[in-house]
């Protein structure tokens, strides 16, 4: 019995001991959405990429490099830089802009000529650059670098000219 109670003791302190060590810190790839495109005059175009962090520590999101095809044409390159922290578990919008083929604009019009009945497939592809919040944890300067694909349709918003979700 009293090897029982020492077994059982050694056991209990390991498992203590454990939970003494450093919180462990879960990070997990963005999601990343077309938000919204709009048309510029200059025929541009202003996509609001919706940044959702899925992790359990805030992060710290610097730049996009990536490429957008939009139905089955050529991709254009996706590439943005800036400063963006996103609490865990909460989305923010940072803004870029892409210069469209000439394909990519035909298609869009003819999607805009269907009205809100008509809808452009699109993939978004590339990398994501970010850190965990030196905040939430002051000793971790570890840079992450996730993937990121994104597939959906842009659609013409209603009595809004020149803008798609």
């Amino acid at each position: 019995m009293k090897r029982l109670l020492h077994g059982l003791a050694l056991v209990m302190l390991a498992f203590l001991l454990t939970a003494c060590g450093p919180q462990r810190q879960s990070v997990f790839p963005p999601t990343i959405t077309i938000q919204q495109m709009r048309v510029q005059p200059d025929g541009a175009w202003q996509l609001s990429l919706r940044l959702q962090n899925n992790s359990y520590t805030g992060m710290n999101y610097q730049s996009i490099e990536g490429s957008l095809q939009v139905a089955q044409g050529i991709p254009v390159r996706v590439h943005a830089k800036f400063d963006l922290d996103v609490p865990s578990f909460a989305g923010d919008v940072v803004q870029v802009q892409v210069l469209p083929t000439a394909a990519m604009s035909q298609a869009l019009q003819a999607v805009a000529a269907e009205g809100s009945a008509g809808s452009l497939p699109y993939t978004l592809n590339g990398i994501v650059h970010c850190m965990p919040n030196l905040e939430d944890h002051p000793d971790n300067k570890n840079p992450r670098d996730f993937p990121l694909t994104s597939n959906s349709f842009l659609s013409p918003v209603p009595g809004v000219p020149n803008t798609y979700r």
